[in-house]
């Protein structure tokens, strides 16, 4: 029962305003201030034993301790590599970031688009720390936002080295860390550097911001793409872009225009320049190589500037990884546009419209609520539902359709950790579907597999993808909707965070709907029957037995109390036949929760995947004697519960 416990800490700590934007929790219970000063005191260097400087916190496979990349790799603090470190020189700008031998250009791209907010790059980059006299001790701390909370994590400022040479990120200042800094920190929390390996620049914005991030084809963008992409630079969001792969040999290939493809760029600018008596718009992208700029027209120094005013000319610079090119032809060459919205916890302006956010916490566990997508039409009903009323519609000018946009962000979490086991992303979706009218303004509904089976889904993802996040953007009429997120596949064990974003302030979730299990007994009865898989009742179910049926407290059953008894275990066992889809003489797990289901207990996923662990035999399989006792034992604790109240 500790991840109950733990969810409910989480909880609680949330409401009392611990993992909020302005006031971070604390990775790992480790206070940075107060280590800080430890360490001063002490006229020491911090040394981060949760982190520690080893071949374990570089990789696991091609940053392994036997791979040749880290072959000589030392950790240096950045007095041992520079005579005089700063942590930032002039501001934070996006030429201090620049790639090293890691391939999370996603990120480093998502950290370029960072520093053109103030606001966002103080949240993720504290203020206070450095490497002046009175303030550095071997120590810095940074802010991420983590599957709904924002964390503190503090780090040593021990860095992997090769040949005097930092391995990773770094600025093109040589004597500025900040970035290296916070790739170490984004490292730590992620398990490795090379978890950071591969990935979507969304992931980066999300994590940095808290917000919600979109993806446009290029290939069939909206028409009014342009001024999209004005309006979300306009109010602080973060923006990708990369050029699609169609084969391993095509990564990081270099087109003859000097574009890289399946590489992540940030787009950090958009204009309108007077070129020849019109008006030509223009987008600006980053490499965070550094280096490596697109040729064709409006790159550097090409002759396209010569026909535009000298006021006009926004920052064009040689080699620097940042270049201006045609709207046209950004959207010709490049395949992928990545949008990242801040929300009110993020945003500590009132220039720009907030979005209302609602977050909820779920897991999917073998045998109990990982019962895949629709094309697992028996299990499907068991994954975590979750209910949204959609109130208001939207007012937006000119628009002819009617209905209430929203938008659903699905996030599997820690993924990324995971790889050192093995493991990886999930193939991950979610369904939508309309609530009946019978159970319109109850909070807690559970849909059961009658249901699915004959109703279609209003809505879904646009795709199930193994990426960390899905999100979609709909646009549904006022009602009660119920969103049922899963796994492709059936029985993969996974936690998420489901996210629903709204530019009206009273479409949110109504609270995660578990397993509804009503009522106490139904009357089901039935001639008792041997074709089942029993080795007896044990002696503590017997037990069991006798204290709940004992209403005269002598620790005996009486004729009467033995013959409601018996009737019981023939409602069981009707129960359990009924539910032995196979006749196979012991039932699945996803069969147990529907026998639960229809003996009648409220249960939620939690306890419904600690009674399937509890019970179930190393097959996943339950014998008629287990799930007698798993009942008996759950109408003992109403009966219990129902005496203190």
């Amino acid at each position: 029962m500790a991840g109950v416990a733990s969810t409910l800490a989480k909880k609680r700590a949330l409401a009392a305003g611990f993992g909020t934007n302005a006031n971070a929790s604390k990775y790992l219970n480790q206070d940075f201030e107060s280590l800080r000063s430890e360490c001063l005191s002490r006229g020491s260097l911090f040394t981060d034993s949760t982190f520690p400087a080893e071949p374990a916190s570089l990789g696991f496979n091609e940053l392994g301790p036997r791979s040749s990349k880290t072959r000589g790799v030392q950790w240096k603090r950045p007095g041992e590599l520079v005579s005089s470190p700063e942590f930032i020189v002039g501001g934070a700008s996006r030429t201090d970031i620049c790639q090293g031998g890691l391939g999370d250009c996603w990120l480093l791209a998502a950290i370029a688009s960072l520093t053109l907010n103030e606001d966002v790059m103080a949240r993720v980059v504290p203020a206070g720390q450095g490497f002046g006299r009175g303030e550095y001790a071997g120590i810095f701390h940074f802010q991420f936002w983590q599957f709904g909370e924002w964390v503190d994590v503090v780090i040593d400022d021990r860095l992997p080295a090769k040949d005097g040479e930092l391995l990773f990120v770094h600025s093109a200042e040589g004597s500025e860390f900040w970035s290296a800094l916070l790739e170490k920190a984004y490292a730590k929390v992620n398990g490795c550097y090379e978890a950071l390996s591969g990935g979507s620049t969304t992931e980066g914005f999300e994590d940095f911001t808290g917000g919600i991030a979109e993806n446009y084809d290029l290939k069939k963008a909206p028409s009014n793409l342009f001024q999209i992409i004005r309006k979300a630079l306009a109010s602080g969001a973060l923006l990708g872009c990369s050029i699609d792969i169609t084969s391993q040999a095509d990564s990081e290939a270099i087109t003859n225009q000097k574009l890289v493809k399946g590489h992540a760029y940030s787009l950090t600018g958009a204009i309108e320049v007077n070129y020849r008596g019109r008006k030509e718009k223009l987008v600006r992208v980053r490499n965070p190589w550094g280096t490596v700029e697109w040729t064709g027209a409006w790159s550097d120094n090409s002759s396209e500037w010569n026909s535009v005013d000298v006021s006009e000319r926004d920052n064009v610079k040689a080699d620097d990884g940042e270049f201006w090119m045609s709207f046209s032809d950004f959207t010709r060459h490049y395949h992928r546009l990545e949008l990242c919205t801040l929300t009110p916890d993020t945003l500590t302006t009132d220039d720009v419209k907030h979005w209302s956010v609602s977050n909820y916490d779920g897991a999917w566990r073998k045998g109990s609520t990982a019962g895949g997508c629709r094309n697992n039409p028996y299990t499907f009903w068991m994954n975590p539902q979750f209910k949204i009323k959609l109130e208001e519609e939207d007012d937006d000018p000119g628009d002819d359709e009617v209905g209430c946009s929203f938008v659903v962000g699905l996030i599997q979490k820690n993924r990324r950790r995971m790889r050192k086991a093995g493991e990886d992303m999930h193939t991950i979706g979610f369904a939508i579907y309309e609530v009946p009218e019978q159970f319109h303004g109850q909070r807690e509904v559970h849909l059961d597999k009658n249901y699915f089976l004959s109703h279609a889904q209003t809505a879904r993802s646009e795709t199930f993808i193994n990426l960390r996040e899905v999100s979609t953007r709909f646009k549904l009429p006022p009602g009660e909707y119920l969103i049922v997120p899963s796994t492709f596949e059936a029985n993969l064990n996974g936690d998420f965070c489901l996210r629903v974003f709204s530019e009206k302030q009273d479409t949110v979730p109504e609270g995660e709907v578990d397993a509804g299990f009503r009522g106490l007994f139904t009357k089901l009865a039935g001639d008792v029957r041997t074709d089942i898989k029993t080795d007896g009742f044990s002696l503590d179910t017997a037990r069991i037995m006798v204290n709940l049926m004992d209403d005269s407290g002598n620790g005996k059953l009486g004729l009467g109390e033995f013959a409601t008894l018996w009737k019981k275990i023939q409602k069981y066992l009707s129960i359990y036949k009924s539910n032995d889809m196979d006749g196979s003489g012991c039932m699945s797990t996803p069969e147990m929760r529907m026998a639960l289901n229809k003996a009648g207990f409220s249960l939620n996923n939690t306890l419904h995947q600690v009674l399937a662990a509890r019970y179930g035999e190393a097959d996943m399989t339950i014998d008629f004697d287990n799930f007698v006792a798993c009942v008996m034992r759950l109408e003992m604790m109403f009966s219990k519960y129902n005496d203190l109240i």
